[in-house]
């Protein structure tokens, strides 16, 4: 069993318990609010500039040749 935030000996007064959930909480409220606005953003870039979102981070190249290669375009599969 691994040593969670939930089960950690260390934490056997529920004050302490009930904080730290808290606060976990809070941080996975603001990384999902964070990971939606950048998916919104993404989207919205791809529909002004014509570039998917692997082209704007920079993997493009690599979707390109996993496109060229399942379209038949090169003559062997990376």
């Amino acid at each position: 069993m691994t040593n969670t935030p939930s089960n950690d000996p260390a934490l056997d007064n529920s004050a302490e318990q009930l904080t730290l959930m808290e606060q976990l909480k809070q941080v996975e409220l603001f990384n999902g609010r964070a990971a939606m606005l950048g998916i919104v953003i993404g989207i919205i870039t791809e529909g002004l500039t014509g570039q998917g979102i692997a082209h704007q981070i920079g993997l493009g190249p690599l979707v390109d040749g996993y496109a060229a290669c399942h379209t038949q375009f090169l003559p062997f599969c990376f």
